[in-house]
């Protein structure tokens, strides 16, 4: 029960995690620009945000975008750290459906555990492949980012993609870890025997 319990907790993290890798991919606002200081830019509303897609200025009442489309003049981070978060983005579409196979209430057809334990810790080590991505992929838009521009610092869905990547590894830990061995995802079989002088009884064995 308890290693049931912990695959159903793994699956549920690495589901939001995507969540947040996904959202964090689409977004702009990974980090904040500024020509001054922080405080400064905001009082004379001159804050700038920048992204995998645009680099945008936002003032009162103004969220004006330039969206990067020139891939030849793209710096090689963006473009390094745009094939990351889009790959596991996808791919983590992909393994998310390999996990919803192994939960404990699907059985697909008469699958013995062994198989369903095999892709099991496939699609959890498929999670932390992803986590991989979403974390190289933020750290290094960062400190390239940091090179041209100065005064800078963290935008909202930066930590998106940062939350979203641990909780993928939190997700691969516990479907790897936790989630007990093979004999974990048989399935319990009732039947009932019945005989003459005593009553109907279950009985139970495990595949």
């Amino acid at each position: 029960m308890v290693a049931t319990c912990l695959h159903l907790a793994g699956f549920v993290c690495s589901f939001i995690g995507w969540i947040g890798v996904v959202v964090a991919t689409a977004t702009n606002d990974w980090v904040v620009t500024c020509g001054y200081t922080i405080t400064t830019c905001r009082k004379m509303d001159e804050l700038g945000s920048k992204g995998l897609w645009a680099d945008c200025v936002m003032a009162t009442g103004l969220y004006h975008c330039k969206p990067l489309v020139d891939i030849l003049i793209l710096p090689g981070y963006v473009q390094a750290c745009r094939a990351l978060m889009i790959a596991a983005s996808v791919l983590g579409l992909f393994f998310f459906f390999l996990l919803i196979t192994v939960l404990p209430c699907i059985r697909m057809g008469h699958e013995p555990g062994a198989a369903k334990y095999r892709r099991s810790q496939l699609g959890g080590f498929f999670f932390i492949l992803l986590a991989m991505c979403g974390v190289v992929a933020t750290i290094w838009f960062f400190f390239c980012a940091h090179r041209e521009t100065t005064i800078m610092s963290f935008g909202y869905f930066f930590f998106t993609g940062w939350i979203g990547s641990a909780l993928c590894l939190f997700g691969f830990f516990f479907i790897v870890c936790c989630s007990g061995d093979a004999q974990t995802f048989g399935v319990f079989f009732f039947y009932y025997a019945s005989g003459s002088s005593s009553p109907t009884h279950a009985f139970f064995f495990h595949v």
